[in-house]
C-alpha cells in the first residue's frame, strides 16, 4: 500500500457490535492474599478528578457518567485538595451548610461537601507491599474510613504522591462479607461529622 493511499471503506450491517474491554479473571480474594489485591492503583486505572468549584449537582452527573462513587478533588493537577463520595454529596455537610448558609443545595459545590486533605487516612505502599489483606480489614476497622489513599514515597524524579485507593465497598465485593467499623472508630467517626 502506497503510503497516501486511502484505506477501503464499508458500508455496516445490522447487527454489528461495540467490543467491549476483557477483564482478565482473577484470583478469588481471601484475608491471606497480598494486600495490592484489593488497591485500585492509579498508575494502571486513571484517577477520576474533579474541581472544588463544581456544583455538587454536576459531581452527581460526573460519578454517574463516570461510573465511579468517589472523585478526587484537585484545583491544579496534580495537587490534591480531598475526595468526595457520592455519601458526602447528601451528607450532613451539605444539609448544615444549606440551612446555616441559607442557600440551595444548587449554589453549594463540591468544596462544601468534599473531605478535605488533613481529615484523610493514608497508608505507605512500601508498608503495603508486605501487607495482607486482613491487615488492610483491620485498618478499616479501625479507623471507621470508607477509603484509605495510599502514598508513595518521594523519588528523585518524583515527590510524595497518592499511588492508590481501598475502598472499603470493594474489598466487601472482593471478600463477599461487609466489614463492620469497631466501636471505638464508629464513636470517633460521628463524634468527628458532629463537630464539622
Amino acid at each position: 500500500m502506497l503510503p497516501d493511499s486511502a484505506l477501503p471503506a464499508r458500508s455496516l450491517r445490522p447487527g454489528v457490535s461495540v467490543a467491549r474491554t476483557l477483564i482478565a479473571p482473577t484470583a478469588p480474594v481471601t484475608l491471606r492474599s497480598p494486600a495490592a489485591a484489593v488497591m485500585t492503583d492509579l498508575t494502571e486505572v486513571r484517577a477520576v478528578t474533579i474541581d472544588p468549584t463544581t456544583t455538587l449537582q454536576q459531581a452527581e452527573q460526573y460519578m454517574a457518567h463516570q461510573r465511579v462513587h468517589m472523585l478526587f478533588v484537585v484545583n491544579d493537577m496534580p495537587s490534591l485538595q480531598g475526595l468526595v463520595t457520592t455519601t458526602d454529596l447528601r451528607g450532613d455537610r451539605v444539609m448544615r451548610a444549606v440551612r446555616e448558609r441559607k442557600l440551595h443545595y444548587d449554589d453549594l459545590c463540591v468544596a462544601d461537601a468534599m473531605t478535605p486533605l488533613s481529615m484523610l487516612d493514608a497508608i505507605d505502599f512500601d508498608r503495603l507491599k508486605a501487607a495482607r489483606v486482613s491487615n488492610v480489614v483491620a485498618t478499616l476497622r479501625r479507623h471507621g474510613r470508607n477509603h484509605l489513599l495510599v502514598i508513595e514515597a518521594a523519588s528523585n524524579a518524583q515527590s510524595e504522591r497518592v499511588r492508590g485507593v481501598i475502598s472499603r465497598a470493594q474489598v466487601e465485593r472482593q471478600l463477599g462479607t461487609v466489614i463492620e467499623a469497631s466501636g471505638l472508630a464508629r464513636d470517633l467517626a460521628e463524634i468527628e461529622q458532629a463537630l464539622s
